[in-house]
């Protein structure tokens, strides 16, 4: 049943976006407070007392067991698009990435703005059939009305035989599921979706965080060169969510850095068999996410990300990550390599490769 719940019961504030609003392609905080800031001070509506906050790199100090309570407003955009954003008029593409560490739990007041029928739906966390989001558990909100959705989380469990259950500590991603169809087709298509990350206790937080959204051959639903443009200083931890939307399969790869298949990205020791990767696999309904020091061991530029298969990133799914230097200037190189990318020919009338014969040599 819906909540009565109004914008001003809860607090409407929390991490950035994406960095990538409907005007606004650059991956910097809004306002005067960094990523890291919001979540260390509870700027979510943390019901635990500013003195038990996170502080810098250390969340274990934080209580287990809190509640966050936020409102989200779901809006219309222009281009035909909608949002999800913490603020009337503030809705972005994709939606603000939302943070919980194990055993906290979410309770988002969803405001519809719109003429539509929508929702919100999360992977990766725990929930009643009330909280949903699909129509099949008449889970979802109506044109103007507002409902509470509750996601709850938790660690890891020992179970038998010296086995342990998982815990919800992941990149996950949340997203519509009643517009257009039973299943929110459209409003997957239209843009509402965002990050959702479950963190472990004692996990290091990053000075920058981008959500990558790549649904059928669009990029937050954009095409190159209006794709967006990433930026970060060298040396700064920079936090990469990748999520699957649409029909079609994806890789993701990201020029000149590297990280580990595992959850964080990060090697736990060394001796962590996790693989070293540049590109995985991102398919529908998957997320993934990594952390990476921007331009550790190559240095400041302009680095590339996009999908591998030839033909999605010839088509337009390419987009740059800027890596400045470490005070914040453009390094030597950098805007032009920016100009040729947005010089760049991306969709039907891009360059074809040359046709093959059995042999695997050029026609001739």
């Amino acid at each position: 049943m819906a909540s009565d719940n109004t914008a001003s019961d809860n607090t409407a504030m929390g991490n950035t976006a994406a960095g990538n609003t409907a005007d606004d392609n650059v991956g910097t905080p809004r306002g005067g407070l960094s990523r890291r800031s919001l979540i260390a001070t509870g700027a979510l509506g943390l019901t635990v007392p500013a003195a038990i906050a996170l502080t810098g790199h250390d969340s274990a100090a934080r209580a287990a067991g809190a509640v966050q309570k936020l409102t989200i407003y779901a809006e219309a955009l222009p281009g035909n698009l909608y949002g999800y954003g913490f603020e009337r008029g503030k809705a972005t593409v994709p939606g603000p990435a939302l943070e919980m560490y194990e055993g906290d739990t979410l309770e988002i007041t969803l405001v519809n703005t719109t003429d539509q029928r929508l929702s919100i739906h999360p992977h990766g966390v725990d929930y009643s059939v009330g909280s949903d989001g699909s129509p099949f558990n008449a889970s979802y909100n109506n044109p103007g009305e507002t409902r509470t959705y509750v996601w709850r989380s938790h660690e890891m469990t020992a179970a038998a035989g010296r086995r342990f259950m998982p815990g919800s500590a992941g990149y996950w991603h949340y997203h519509d599921h009643a517009m257009g169809t039973e299943h929110g087709t459209l409003g997957v298509a239209r843009g509402l979706y965002g990050a959702l990350i479950v963190r472990r206790r004692g996990d290091i937080l990053p000075d920058k965080q981008f959500t990558v959204v790549f649904h059928d051959m669009l990029i937050n639903n954009k095409v190159a060169p209006n794709t967006p443009m990433f930026e970060a200083n060298l040396g700064q931890r920079v936090e990469w969510v990748a999520i699957g939307h649409g029909n079609t399969l994806h890789t993701f790869h990201l020029h000149a850095h590297r990280w580990v298949d595992n959850r964080t990205g990060m090697l736990e020791g060394p001796n962590d068999p996790s693989i070293p990767v540049d590109n995985k696999d991102l398919n529908p309904g998957s997320s993934f996410g990594f952390q990476v020091l921007a331009g550790e061991g190559v240095g400041p530029g302009a680095w590339m990300y996009h999908c591998h298969v030839q033909t999605h990133s010839d088509g337009g799914m390419a987009g740059v990550f800027l890596v400045r230097n470490a005070d914040g200037s453009m390094p030597p190189g950098a805007q032009e390599a920016i100009d040729r990318f947005r010089g760049h020919v991306h969709g039907t009338s891009a360059q074809q490769a040359p046709e093959t014969h059995d042999h695997g040599g050029p026609a001739q």
